[in-house]
């Protein structure tokens, strides 16, 4: 069996259960080692996360919590780097950013984004560049932008 990646993705309050799924196509894909689902982020074996998740959802392991802070604490005191995925003014953008691995990653909300109290649980705050008009992607999409960037950057560092 195949290491997984030493990544965690955390889904706060991610409205859609396909884009639920789609992160767990992503995470299987990626080989990244746990879903941490949380809030009204839609979990198996909810009929919409199963379509898009194509069995991906057997295969990812992943948990439930009713607050992100749960998590973002267990893994910040795991000694796992803590970033929030984010289109603020003052995030280091993510080909500059040098993850400190094993690292965990936090998504938010596809409107609200991540509320304030969790922004300020996450020592890093990363953003993806964007060229274009607007300023942000759905969020499935960049969580498949990021979990590709971190194995890339993991391997660069780790793999011979």
């Amino acid at each position: 069996m195949q290491a997984s990646l030493p990544a965690v993705i955390v889904l706060d309050h991610v409205r859609s259960m396909y884009n639920a799924g789609a992160f767990f196509r992503t995470a299987d894909a990626a080989a990244i080692e746990k879903l941490c689902l949380c809030g009204i982020t839609a979990h198996p074996p909810q009929p919409g996360v199963s379509k898009t998740a194509l069995g991906a959802e057997q295969s990812v392991p992943w948990e439930y919590f009713v607050d992100s802070l749960i998590p973002i604490r267990i893994y910040k005191a795991r000694g796992y780097e803590i970033a929030a995925i984010e289109t603020g003014p003052d995030a280091i953008d993510l080909f500059d950013w040098r993850p400190r691995f094993p690292v965990c990653v936090v998504f938010g909300n596809e409107v609200d984004g991540l509320a304030p109290d969790l922004l300020s649980a996450c020592g890093a705050h990363v953003r993806l560049p964007m060229l274009g008009t607007k300023n942000s992607l759905n969020v499935a999409t960049a969580g498949g932008i990021v979990a590709y960037e971190l194995m890339r950057k993991f391997r660069q560092v780790h793999l011979p």
